[in-house]
């Protein structure tokens, strides 16, 4: 099995997609407590280091060799939501990322980002990133991926970074898009929304006929579980959901008006299993799931890293 640590693992969204592209999990590194709950729970044989990354980097080379780090580094300094410091923001990473990566040495490097990573403004940052990557042997390479292009029912554009060993780089392929359209919300969320015998869950589910859009509200910003601000809640009300709070529970057989959320509809339109199970009381396992990183999308790259990993080279044959 291949191995790997991941950095700001979250909840597990890309942690479910490397194990489901077969990487081992040497050490998860999360500085939230609730997340790191969540991890325990689902996974108690997983390594879960609950401290902070710039903690973490003075002891990563007790990681060294492992094959893969990976990690879903902190959105809001390239957010077009926020102010767009990059790298002056206090809350940026990447350098501490490279530090890791410098004692670890591993074969690849798989980074989540915002889409506001790709902004004009942040191109000379790029650049310099992959010149640091460059100078540790590897070649990097960076990718806006769709979420419902791998089929979760939502339209979430993400950052992918990926980094490899120059000497294998030129394997690496990035994943082909889903030759078809993901279930609409209707489709996902229907028997949930039907589970205490709502009656009107056949009309909404013929209403709800497109793919949600990005669920946002994962910042500790928020005062409450909340489906982002009024444009999105507008979006959401086209759908015919309520996106003001969530709900604790589906509708009940009499429910009357457009129905409310729960934690575990909205992690199922994030692309976890429903096995998954997001600890914690409603706006602290919102927020763990609105932060994630969709386990679909992260298999899809994952499942090429590790292609480029372990494909054999050709020799040369000798005339």
């Amino acid at each position: 099995m291949l191995t790997s640590i991941e950095l700001c693992a979250g909840a597990g969204g890309q942690a479910l997609g490397l194990e489901q592209a077969g990487f081992g999990h040497d050490a998860l590194v999360e500085i939230d407590r609730h997340c790191c709950q969540t991890l325990r729970h689902n996974r108690p044989a997983w390594n879960v280091i609950e401290d902070d990354v710039r903690r973490f980097k003075e002891r990563a080379g007790d990681f060294a060799g492992v094959d893969l780090v990976a990690g879903g580094l902190p959105c809001p300094p390239f957010s077009v939501a926020g102010k767009q410091l990059g790298e002056q923001d206090e809350r940026n990473l990447f350098n501490d990322a490279i530090d890791i990566i410098d004692s670890v040495r591993p074969k690849a490097v798989m980074i989540e980002n915002v889409r506001g990573f790709l902004d004009a403004v942040f191109h000379d940052y790029r650049e310099k990133l992959k010149r640091q990557l460059r100078a540790l042997g590897y070649e990097t390479d960076w990718r806006l991926l769709n979420a419902s292009d791998y089929g979760v029912p939502q339209l979430r554009p993400r950052v992918v970074i990926v980094a490899v060993k120059a000497d294998r780089a030129d394997l690496f392929r990035w994943p082909e898009p889903n030759g078809h359209n993901p279930p609409t919300v209707g489709e996902t969320l229907h028997d949930l929304m039907v589970a205490r015998g709502w009656r009107g869950a056949d009309a909404w589910r013929d209403q709800a006929d497109e793919i949600a859009p990005t669920i946002v509200g994962g910042s500790k910003k928020h005062g409450g579980p909340d489906l982002g601000p009024t444009r999105a809640r507008r979006a959401w009300a086209a759908l015919g959901v309520e996106g003001r709070t969530l709900a604790p529970e589906a509708p009940d057989p009499l429910h009357q008006g457009m129905p409310r959320l729960t934690v575990s509809m909205v992690a199922r339109l994030q692309g976890f299993p429903d096995s998954w199970h997001i600890t914690g009381a409603k706006t602290n396992a919102y927020r763990q799931v609105g932060n994630a990183f969709p386990p679909p999308v992260a298999r899809a790259v994952a499942e090429r890293v590790a292609e480029a990993i372990r494909r054999p080279r050709l020799r040369a044959v000798r005339a």
